[in-house]
């Protein structure tokens, strides 16, 4: 979950909530722990199986679901058609989807945040919790150029 190691790791948080861990949900728990992308129960199985080829594709979905349902790691769906994972962040971040690659590019930006709670607030709100999604597509290098000046 992170490098400070002052800060639990999901699988002593998994621990600490009194979930049982058995070796085989350490090893999911360590996959989802040190992915760097949003992989989906296929990529974690593909992860964990690396590991321990005794785990299975039935065990992980129930694995996954389990961290899910205790608040552990947070399901993203981007529009195609897998469910991906992520710990919860310590701080929120959105995300930019390339629609034709998949790759996922987390962000922050100060002035989305202001601008959402403020159209909130507009509207008669305040605003507790939300999830920005951006699809695109790269820029030509002759557009990228262009929104640079």
């Amino acid at each position: 979950m992170t490098d400070d190691p002052k800060l639990v790791s999901l699988e002593d948080a998994c621990a600490a909530s009194g979930m049982r861990m058995t070796e085989q949900r350490r090893i999911i728990a360590r996959v989802l722990e040190t992915a760097l992308d949003h992989p989906d129960v296929e990529e974690v199985y593909r992860r964990a199986s690396a590991i321990d080829a005794n785990i299975s594709i039935s065990t992980v979905y129930r694995t996954v679901k389990l961290f899910e349902d205790a608040g552990m790691i947070a399901r993203l769906d981007f529009r195609d058609g897998r469910s991906r994972y992520e710990l919860l962040p310590d701080e929120h971040h959105d995300h930019l989807i390339d629609i034709k690659t998949g790759k996922v590019v987390e962000f922050n930006s100060k002035e989305i945040e202001a601008l959402q709670a403020l159209i909130a607030k507009r509207l008669g709100y305040k605003l507790v919790d939300h999830r920005l999604e951006l699809y695109g597509v790269p820029l030509d290098p002759s557009e990228r150029s262009e929104s640079e000046t």
